[in-house]
Order: structure tokens, then C-alpha cells, then sequence
């Protein structure tokens, strides 16, 4: 039935797209069963070794069904407080790189966050190629962040070397959302040449511009990146104010993801 649906929202889609000059280059609508496709999606792990450089408590795995499944037409992805693995806690880090690469586009993600205090999932991109050198001078791109301990609140941030967390000087917006934690919610990016704008359920919440004169510090934005979607537990800002181990296992559940590119 979802597929039937998904036929009539594409052509929909399509028509609609073509009037803005935007088409559908990749998707995945989660309406099979089992692990996330490998085909355009991989688990991202190497971060474990050093707690991915904010103090985070989670063991991101890979190939694992108890972490990430889609099933009923979702993809579900599972954090747990569980022994037998080097922190307490274990989740997953999905990514597309190599998979799904673009330059510019509007990507598009409708999904239902994990809620409970201590829980930080996102849906954000990185550089596929980090031309400009390591983190943040190669940019990143967060569509959406939420933490657990601020339920009514949704965040959009860009990082550059310039405008970083580091250096507080990130770009940023929060949006009150009194049912964050409680509905699904469409969260897309319309990037270009010239500016990310950030959307929430159609309506723009924040705009990045790039300035006349920037140099790469400022926007690095004009190479391939990425897109990642994990739930992180605990860390620097996830976890400010403590982990309610009472919330586990708790999930993120994403309906589907789109990337739209304009016509050459």
C-alpha cells in the first residue's frame, strides 16, 4: 500500500519539481525489510576509538539489526544500554558516502526524533572529501539537531573554520516545536552556490549566505558532501545535563530521504 502511495507522491513530485527545475536523484522510502540498504547506506564506526570528539557514551555498530532495521516502512534507528561492548551504550551512525555524494541539491528527511534526556540524534552532512583540510574547515552542514533534555526545541546550524562551536561563532538557529519529540516532521536543505536555506515542514527557519568575498573559511560549501543520520547518546551537548537510563531502548524513526538536483 505505501508503495502504491509513493507511485502517486512521485508523480505528484515530479510534476511539481519540474516547474522549479528540481528532479529526484536519489531516495530510499525504507519499503522492504530488514538491514538499511547497503547499496546507499553504510555504518560509519571509526569514531568508537576516540568518542567521535565530543565525549559521546554510544558504540556505533554496523550490520546490526538490534541498532538499525527498517520495517514497517520505516527505518528504525535503536539506541540501547547494554553490556558487552567498550561503553554502555550502543547505537548507529548511518552514511551515505561513496553512496550518495552531491554537490548542492535540496535533500529532504521526514522523520520522528528519539526523545528522553541524554539522546542526540541528528540528520546533518559532512564534507565526502575534505578538500579544505580536517574538521571544521571543510564544513558541516547540520539539517537538524535535537537533544533530549530540550524536548520543545529543534536546531539548524552551519560550522565552518571561521563560524564554529569551537569558537562560538556557528551560525545557527533554534525553533520552539512543542511536539518535537512526539511527531514526524519533514526537515530539508535547499543548498546552492550561493546559500543554505533549512526548512521545516516547508516553512524556512534559517538562512547561511555566502559572503561577497569569502574565502573557503567562510564557505567551504562548494565541494561534495554527504549525509549522515545517527543517534548519538550523551556528550558535550547531548549529554549537559545527564542520561536518563530509563528511556532505553529508545529509537529515531525516519520515513523516508530525498535528494533533488537541478537540471544541468
Amino acid at each position: 500500500m505505501k508503495l502504491f502511495y509513493f507511485v502517486l507522491l512521485m508523480i505528484f513530485l515530479v510534476s511539481c519539481s519540474s516547474k522549479s527545475g528540481y528532479q529526484l536523484v536519489w531516495s530510499d522510502e525504507f519499503d522492504y525489510a530488514g538491514l538499511p540498504d547497503s547499496s546507499k547506506w553504510s555504518y560509519d564506526v571509526e569514531g568508537n576509538a576516540w568518542q567521535w570528539g565530543n565525549n559521546e557514551l554510544q558504540h556505533y555498530t554496523a550490520n546490526r539489526l538490534e541498532n538499525a532495521v527498517v520495517k514497517d516502512g520505516q527505518l528504525h534507528i535503536i539506541a540501547h544500554k547494554e553490556d558487552g561492548f567498550n561503553r554502555s551504550y550502543t547505537s548507529a551512525r548511518l552514511v551515505t558516502k561513496g553512496k550518495g555524494d552531491w554537490l548542492y541539491g535540496r535533500i529532504e528527511v521526514r522523520a520522528k526524533v528519539a526523545s528522553g534526556k541524554g539522546t542526540w540524534p541528528a540528520i546533518w552532512m559532512l564534507p565526502s572529501d575534505w578538500e579544505y583540510g580536517g574538521w571544521p574547515d571543510s564544513g558541516e552542514i547540520d539539517i537538524m539537531e535535537y537533544v533530549g533534555y530540550a524536548p520543545d526545541s529543534l536546531f539548524f546550524t552551519v560550522h565552518t573554520g571561521a563560524y564554529n562551536h569551537v569558537k562560538g561563532t556557528h551560525k545557527a538557529n533554534g525553533v520552539l516545536v512543542p511536539d518535537a519529540e512526539h511527531d514526524y516532521h519533514v526537515y530539508a536543505l535547499e543548498w546552492t552556490a550561493s546559500k543554505c536555506l533549512f526548512f521545516l515542514d516547508d516553512e524556512k527557519v534559517f538562512e547561511f549566505k555566502k559572503e561577497e568575498r569569502a574565502t573557503s573559511a567562510e564557505w567551504p560549501f562548494d565541494k561534495r558532501f554527504h549525509l549522515i543520520v545517527n543517534l548519538a547518546v550523551g556528550g558535550n551537548w547531548g549529554g549537559k545535563h545527564g542520561v536518563d537510563e530509563t528511556i532505553f531502548p529508545c529509537e529515531m524513526l525516519v520515513d523516508y530521504v530525498r535528494v533533488y538536483q537541478k537540471d544541468k
